[in-house]
């Protein structure tokens, strides 16, 4: 392997490192408990068609939807464009940049600044989930197949180190205010949405300097507007076994996904489990993910990526049944391990294969398509978990029903002729 390949592949897996303190201080830990305290007691009223009152819990997940919904919309036109003009490197600083200055104006707010603080997330959002659809389409350029499970695990074991580090760092900050000389956690949290961007600029600098230029790949006659990104929905209904993936990893994700997100409030709820327990086990879980993401990344190599999936499927199925019947704090630690151990790895190892079925000229606008199933995947599992909830008046009973999203996703996977979506690939290229 050559040294410049090499250094690639490093400031590859180091952007991962980068930008997953975002993943962990703003869109998982930090963020939405502050954004909390910005809304007014009672709710906060707002002229939409009417004057309504909304709850901060509301608003945030509003914020949330839609960011998500822009850019699944606008996801494969990202794609085709750098495809089109071998702009991948160009537009991943772009959305790097934009992220990054979102988060440092987070530490701007105050009290009273919800609106605010909801736009610098949306935008930080879009910055953080674009500039991924490019850095997920540099994978088949860096590895041959055979390699691709094992630099896709590698890229994760990094994120889950770089945004576990960070993570511990913010809340430390938060927690021991005093010893850093902030006059409240309020404080200490700005100031942890600044180290954030710092974070992410500072190691993210290495792939703007070693990834590759890509090359310019002429587009397909054709058309712009509606109807050109019709035609992208077309193209991809030519690849029958990248679409029977992507519907298979809609659900199995959904279902990761919704475990991820609502684990701290079932945990606080259902189990009476106090916050630092509950953070404890979420950075456990970070740091645990990175061994895991390492060692399914071999078995991947070993049984074959499908297999691979399919074992951690059937593992977080069983994680669904054990949580339903979970009573104590020693209960969840264990099953924190487990989730650590095959998080990291269904993860790693359905980018990879994802990519291995891609044809190289269009990886970007495809994972294009991958970013839509990904964001979509962060709707409909909350939404049935918070519908059953609300129908049954137990959580236990949503998060059981969890395990229908991997019951079907390894239905679907298993659908999926990788060889021959490969030969089909081979044979356009």
């Amino acid at each position: 392997m050559s040294e410049r390949l090499q250094r690639a592949k490093f400031s590859w897996c180091l952007y991962d490192w980068a930008n997953s303190a975002f993943a962990t201080v703003v869109l998982a830990a930090v963020l939405p408990v502050y954004f909390v305290s910005l809304v007014p007691d009672g709710g906060a009223s707002l002229s939409f068609f009417g004057t309504h009152k909304f709850s901060a819990s509301s608003l945030w997940g509003y914020s949330v939807s839609l960011s998500m919904l822009l850019l699944a919309v606008t996801a494969p036109a990202l794609g085709a464009l750098a495809d089109r003009n071998g702009w991948h490197k160009r537009l991943m600083l772009l959305f790097c940049l934009t992220g990054c200055t979102a988060t440092a104006l987070l530490a701007l707010t105050s009290s009273g600044d919800f609106l605010w603080a909801a736009l610098l997330f949306i935008i930080g959002n879009i910055g953080f989930a674009g500039g991924n659809i490019l850095y997920n389409a540099y994978l088949p350029l860096l590895a041959p197949p055979n390699q691709l499970d094992r630099l896709s695990a590698r890229g994760f074991a990094y994120g889950y180190i770089g945004g576990g580090v960070l993570l511990a760092l913010v809340f430390l900050l938060i927690l021991k205010f005093e010893l850093f000389g902030f006059v409240d956690r309020g404080s200490a949290t700005r100031f942890g949405f600044l180290l954030t961007a710092g974070w992410w600029l500072l190691f993210s600098l290495p792939a703007f300097r070693y990834l590759p230029k890509t090359e310019k790949h002429r587009p397909t006659a054709g058309s712009s507007g509606l109807k050109k990104y019709l035609e992208q929905f077309r193209r991809l209904r030519s690849y029958p076994d990248i679409c029977l993936f992507l519907l298979a990893f809609l659900c199995y994700n959904d279902g990761i996904q919704t475990v991820i997100s609502v684990s701290a409030v079932f945990a606080r709820e259902e189990l009476q489990l106090s916050q630092g327990t509950i953070i404890g086990c979420f950075l456990m879980i970070q740091f645990l993910a990175m061994p895991g993401a390492l060692l399914f990344g071999r078995l991947g190599e070993k049984i074959g990526t499908v297999r691979a999936i399919l074992l951690s499927l059937i593992t977080f199925t069983l994680v669904c049944v054990f949580a339903y019947r979970m009573t104590g704090a020693l209960e969840f630690w264990i099953l924190g391990a487990v989730i650590a151990i095959v998080l990291g790895g269904s993860q790693a190892l359905s980018r990879s294969l994802f990519a291995s079925l891609l044809p190289k000229q269009k990886s970007a606008e495809f994972f294009g398509f991958f970013t839509i199933s990904s964001r979509f995947a962060s709707i409909f599992g909350p939404l049935m978990f918070a519908l059953i909830a609300d129908l049954t008046g137990s959580s236990r009973n949503s998060i059981l029903a969890l395990a229908s999203f991997f019951i079907v996703g390894g239905i679907l996977l298993l659908l999926v002729n990788v060889n021959r979506g490969r030969e089909l690939v081979t044979e356009r290229d």
